[in-house]
């Protein structure tokens, strides 16, 4: 059965998360600023007469608002919860936004052009176990949660804010049980525990001092866009494990050693080298070109290059690889 909804109060923006991967090994995310100088996607509202795709008007956004021109992109979700945008007033709307992830390579002049790019860990720091486990975790989130799940009113209460606590942050000091891919339920976790300044924002409540809170380190963004960007990195670390998109992020020909880096800076841990190398082989993903990289600061090193005729080989192909002992 059809149902009318009125459409009149509903505003349809579109939004997006731009990734690339930096020189220095760091996963980038292209930001503009609002009027107060904090961070937000580059996003805008769609125009039905002007935009004949939704995709269409979301490159049309990028281009207008950033030197970028988007190249690979794909929906990520529709985030449409009540107040995720404040606006005040009879003609205050409710704010729809579908949401995107673009990815994409960019050489170093280029790079040094777009000033907005910032490093996705400044966000989300917490999901960064290159060098091992986060300090943050245990100074400042586990004690927070342990905290939080003692202040529940009821044992049902209680033994569900465990468990969601145990799926999101259970680890041994070893880091072993700590999964990469759900960032987006470790965000929402922190909001419900009340460890994010958006949580008060949101809710038209006045930041506690200082020396009252228990706020986690990270920066903060307009609007739900912190929420956006971390369902785009659980999207991403999921998907290189079955479709090669990780060299949208490569140029066209690389070393070894920079597939690798770019795979460790977007899952957020180390690879082993050897297992790697030797996954790229028997997946036959990469092919040398025949050249050699002169910028490695050391020994010359092989380049090689993406086999797109893997694509039309099977089905699901991409890099299943598991973060080193």
């Amino acid at each position: 059965m059809a149902t009318n909804i009125q459409t009149e109060n509903i505003e349809l923006e579109l939004s997006a998360v731009i990734v690339s991967v930096n020189e220095f090994d760091t996963p980038e995310v292209l930001v503009i600023k609002d009027e107060k100088g904090v961070a937000q996607l580059p996003a805008g509202p769609f125009d039905p007469v002007h935009h004949t795709t939704l995709e269409l008007g979301l490159r049309a956004w990028i281009m207008e608002q950033t030197p970028f021109t988007p190249g690979y992109v794909e929906q990520l979700y529709t985030f449409g919860n009540r107040g995720r945008v404040a606006m005040k007033g009879k003609e205050a709307k409710r704010v729809v936004s579908v949401g995107y992830l673009a990815l994409t390579w960019c050489e170093e002049d280029q790079a040094e052009r777009l000033a907005p790019w910032r490093s996705w860990y400044e966000f989300l720091p917490w999901e960064d176990w290159r060098q091992g486990r986060p300090e943050m975790i245990d100074k400042h989130i586990l004690p927070s949660l342990k905290r939080w799940i003692a202040s529940a009113e009821t044992q049902t209460e209680r033994d569900d804010r465990k468990r969601r606590c145990a799926a999101c942050f259970a680890m041994r000091d070893d880091g072993a049980g700590w999964d990469y891919e759900p960032v987006l339920e470790r965000y929402e976790l922190l909001y419900s525990a009340r460890l994010l300044p958006e949580v008060f924002r949101d809710k038209g409540e006045k930041l506690p001092p200082v020396e009252e809170h228990e706020l986690v380190p990270g920066r903060s963004m307009r609007y739900d866009h912190r929420r956006i960007l971390a369902t785009a990195i659980g999207r991403l670390r999921g998907k290189i494990k079955y479709r090669p998109v990780i060299f949208e992020l490569m140029p066209e020909s690389f070393t070894l050693l920079q597939l690798q880096k770019t795979m460790e800076a977007i899952g957020g841990y180390q690879l082993h080298k050897q297992n790697f190398r030797r996954l790229l082989e028997n997946n036959r993903l990469v092919e040398e070109t025949g050249e050699m990289s002169k910028k490695t600061g050391g020994r010359p090193a092989a380049l090689f290059q993406f086999r797109k005729e893997i694509l039309s080989e099977r089905v699901a192909i991409g890099v299943k690889m598991s973060p080193s002992g």
